[in-house]
Formats: structure tokens, C-alpha cells, sequence
């Protein structure tokens, strides 16, 4: 477990949550400010746990986190850091299904996920990259600290990149 928060839990993915990866990231609802396509089946989760983020895990020490229920150890969604080469920073990102939206989990999520970023991988800063006319996502960033620091392209779309000083 990395950190819990009045409703959530915090933690590394594993072997069970493939199936919540692939409801996340099979919906088109979720993915409108993501540049990627929906997963299309169970074996591109695998995949993505296996090539994304447990490598991420092995090659940094870090990546995604799960997002759990504490009343239910549902799967809602993921926060957390990821290495961002392009940028040679560490992004906080966060993605949830959409019958979770609008009751300020991601909210309660985000701050205690960028809380973990110091004393848990020493690092001294943060950013986000939010793809233009993510409202939602923006206002999360902002409710953390964040500040819009530029325009930048991620993926060949616009985004605005959000930066916190930890």
C-alpha cells in the first residue's frame, strides 16, 4: 500500500486489476482527453500492466497506482507518478471511470498521491500535462497546488503544462 485517504487506498497495481485497466481503458467517456485508442480486449491490459507499468515499476521504482474503494476494494481509476522522458520530469497523472467523476475522489486522490512524491521518491517537483478542454482534470491540479506553467505538445495534441514545487 502506498497511502489511504478517508475513502481510498493507494497501491500498486497487480496480477488483479487487469480487469479494471481494461474497463478504464476500453471507454471512449474516459479516454476523451487521452491521446490513445480504447483497449479492445483483455489482452492488451495485460499488456499495458505488464509493458507500462510494471516495467515502470522495475525500470524507476515507481509508476501508476491504483485507486481502491475502501468500502468496496473496487478498482476506480489510477494517480500517481510516471517518468516522463520527453519532459525529464515526473508527471502526476490520473484516470477513473466515469461513475466516480464529480464526487471529488480524484481530488482526495491527487493529494495524497503528490504528498507520497517527496518523502517517498525524493523528488522536488511535479507536473501535469492536461490535454486542452479537460476541465475537470485542470481544476483537480489546481485544487492541489498546481500551477499552469506552459503550453506544450504531448503526443502531437496541445496541452497545458501544470507545475508544483513540492
Amino acid at each position: 500500500m502506498i497511502t489511504t485517504t478517508d475513502r481510498l487506498i493507494l497501491r500498486h497495481f497487480d496480477e488483479r486489476d487487469v480487469d479494471a485497466l481494461f474497463l478504464m481503458n476500453s471507454n471512449p467517456k474516459v479516454l476523451t482527453y487521452i491521446p490513445q485508442q480504447p483497449l479492445t480486449d483483455r489482452a492488451q491490459a495485460e499488456k499495458v500492466l505488464h509493458e507500462v507499468i510494471f516495467e515502470d515499476y522495475r525500470t524507476h521504482g515507481f509508476g501508476r497506482w491504483a485507486v481502491e474503494l475502501k468500502e468496496s476494494g473496487k478498482v476506480i481509476g489510477f494517480c500517481g507518478p510516471k517518468y516522463l522522458p520527453e519532459f525529464d520530469k515526473v508527471e502526476l497523472g490520473y484516470r477513473y471511470m466515469p461513475q466516480y467523476w464529480g464526487q471529488g475522489l480524484g481530488t482526495e486522490a491527487a493529494r495524497a498521491a503528490i504528498a507520497e512524491f517527496k518523502p517517498r521518491l525524493q523528488l522536488d517537483e511535479a507536473i501535469a500535462l492536461i490535454l486542452d478542454g479537460n476541465l475537470a482534470s485542470m481544476g483537480v491540479a489546481r485544487q492541489i497546488g498546481m500551477a499552469a506553467l506552459r503550453r506544450d505538445k504531448l503526443m502531437g495534441q496541445d496541452v497545458t503544462v501544470f507545475h508544483k514545487w513540492l
